[in-house]
């Protein structure tokens, strides 16, 4: 989850670097560093904890001259945040300067031969392997050193490397860790992520597997992992650089749940056309949607929930059988798996490491797999059979919202499609689903205008130590979202609980003064909920309620009570999500939590 930069061209290097960085700083920030040739030698220069003080500490990068670096901010996997873990690593004359995304998985048996060798390691990380690894291959030859540590490593990987005896160049090398080139008037960029070079450029080159990406100021060459020439067509990025910026707010989590109604639009609106759903991309035959006899949703965090959710949406509506998975599960439980199945991969970044290697099993497999993504061409947007955009634009803050929302509409959309072709719901169905996902984005900006109440609430909570969410079916789904943002931006401990469950063990958490969210918005499930709140408020529990506007029953139960606009049982997520979000937030912020990089969590899990 770390993020690389690297830049060679006409303009000073170290300003650059750092400018990038902080576009990355969501992807890592227990360090950073950077390494400028000077014209003489590279300079390394690092520092723990935020990128601020890597650029207290070079002057913005004034006391670092050179037109060509690279530079990193880091998330801790091998080894701990210091000085000496952070990237850039050197071999040991410091002619060779490399950082590293990834995980090196054999670094330990690559490091005891390298140490009988005679190299000695400064740092615990398993990148300093890479540099020693360099050094011991190097004859004169970049490509040739880089192209054999590719046939030694395993893991994943994405490599910053620069020479002392190649000043003239940077050199990138991609295994399973996002990396893109960027070409610009005044120079090259490589980068792990899109915002990071939007400032200089909006043509990039995504680099695949195994390939290695050699920048002078002027120019980008490609080779395979034979070192062979391959050539690659460039890509447009449309995006508002704005989108990458805070824009007035105080933080990119609060501007990005505020650009959800828009979001919710854009991933909306193009798909719906004279009184159907149209998914262009999707190239999937009403023949191929027929076929299908069950689902498998797979994913992560988030994702995770959101496949959660669509369980009760395909199977509610569509009358599909879904299995959800989370993706590090999946890969190692040997699923069974069959030609007439579709496998579904849910990632914002389409760079997910345990939902990626999941795509590849299902793909191992013969299944049908379908990727639902944020960013065009992506691994899993590449290597899916089927994509599909969610068009939320750049999402900087760790905990997502935005992208969440337009997941959501993504398999809401889905779901309607698949129904639809197969004959399952009416035309007048289609017609009333198709009007209440158009409102979606108006009651969101109505449940977003009610902040103020929210953030009343939430400053009575600042101290809590355990909060629980709980509710029955799609409610169910939402709380594990709900609690989930609750405990990574705000540290408290939270937990999700099928309501019908805590008789069965997790009521005896309950005492005195415990706050319990319970999300009721599933008309059939009215009763059955309110029970269990009631069970909840006899032991002592604080009652936070969300639920539908019009359930006035559930206020003799509830000590507080969110009320979110009337829509259709399946799309409630979508509206009920929304004051979750508001109160971790506003919850975070009153603790003093840094809302947008929460500990120990980066963006994009691009490790095991």
């Amino acid at each position: 989850m770390c993020g690389i930069v690297g830049y060679i061209g006409e303009s000073q290097a170290a300003p650059i670097l750092l400018d990038g960085l902080s576009k990355l700083e969501y992807r890592g920030y227990d360090s950073a560093g950077i390494a400028i040739y000077d014209g003489e030698n590279i300079q390394v220069q690092k520092a723990v904890g935020r990128l601020k003080a890597l650029s207290e500490l070079t002057h913005d990068g004034a006391t670092m001259p050179g037109i060509s670096g690279i530079g990193h901010t880091r998330w801790a996997t091998h080894g701990a945040p210091s000085n000496q873990n952070a990237h850039p690593h050197y071999n040991q004359s410091e002619t060779i300067a490399v950082v590293h995304n990834g995980i090196i998985e054999n670094y330990l048996k690559l490091r005891k031969r390298l140490e009988k060798k005679g190299y000695q390691f400064q740092s615990d990380t398993d990148t300093e392997v890479v540099a020693h690894l360099l050094d011991y291959y190097y004859k004169g030859d970049p490509i040739e050193a880089i192209t054999k540590i590719m046939h030694r490593v395993e893991g994943s990987y994405a490599l910053g490397i620069i020479f002392k005896e190649h000043p003239e160049h940077v050199y990138a090398v991609r295994k399973d860790s996002p990396l893109i080139v960027g070409h610009g008037k005044d120079g090259n960029l490589i980068a792990s992520d899109v915002p990071a070079v939007l400032k200089y450029t909006r043509n990039v080159y995504f680099i695949q597997n195994e390939e290695i990406a050699v920048l002078t100021k002027d120019a980008i060459a490609f080779y395979n992992v034979d070192g062979e020439d391959i050539q690659k067509e460039s890509t447009a990025i449309d995006w508002d650089i704005n989108a990458a910026e805070k824009g007035g707010y105080e933080h990119f989590m609060l501007k990005e749940m505020y650009e959800q109604p828009q979001t919710v639009r854009d991933t909306l609106n193009p798909r719906i056309k004279d009184g159907t759903i149209v998914i262009e991309e999707l190239g999937m035959s009403e023949e191929e949607i027929r076929g299908i006899r069950k689902i498998h949703i797979v994913a992560c965090g988030s994702a995770y929930h959101v496949g959660v959710t669509g369980k009760y949406v395909f199977e509610g509506m569509a009358r599909i059988p879904v299995e959800v998975d989370l993706a590090s599960e999946f890969r190692y439980r040997n699923p069974i798996l069959s030609h007439d199945e579709l496998v579904i991969v849910i990632s914002q970044s389409g760079e997910t490491a345990d939902s990626l290697a999941a795509l590849r099993e299902a793909k191992d497999k013969g299944v049908k797999t379908l990727g639902i993504v944020n960013v065009v061409g992506s691994s899993i947007a590449r290597e899916a059979d089927k994509v599909m955009y969610t068009w939320a634009g750049p999402e900087i803050a760790v905990a997502t919202t935005k992208a969440y929302s337009a997941q959501l509409i993504a398999q809401y959309l889905l779901a309607v499609k698949f129904a639809q072709v197969r004959d399952v719901i009416t035309e007048g169905e289609v017609a009333a689903f198709l009007k209440d996902l158009q409102k979606l984005p108006e009651q969101i900006e109505m449940l977003l205008s009610n902040k103020e109440k929210i953030q009343h609430f939430a400053n009575r909570y600042i101290a809590a130590k355990d909060v629980f969410f709980v509710g029955r079916g799609i409610d169910y789904a939402i709380s594990l979202e709900g609690s989930l943002k609750l405990k990574e931006i705000s540290y408290i401990h939270s937990e999700a609980y099928a309501a019908g469950e805590l008789k069965h063990g997790t009521i005896s958490l309950i005492e005195e003064g415990t706050l319990v969210a319970a999300v009721v918005t599933q008309e059939d499930l009215y009763k059955k909920t309110i029970s269990n709140i009631v069970e909840l408020s006899s032991r002592g529990a604080f009652v936070l309620a969300v639920t539908n506007t019009g359930n006035r029953e559930i206020e003799k139960a509830a000590d507080y009570v969110i009320y979110i606009p009337q829509t259709n049982k399946y799309f409630t997520n979508s509206l009920a999500i929304i004051p979750l979000q508001l109160f971790s937030y506003y919850v975070s912020v009153g603790k003093g939590c840094d809302v947008d990089k929460p500990r120990n969590l980066a963006k994009s899990v691009t490790v095991e």
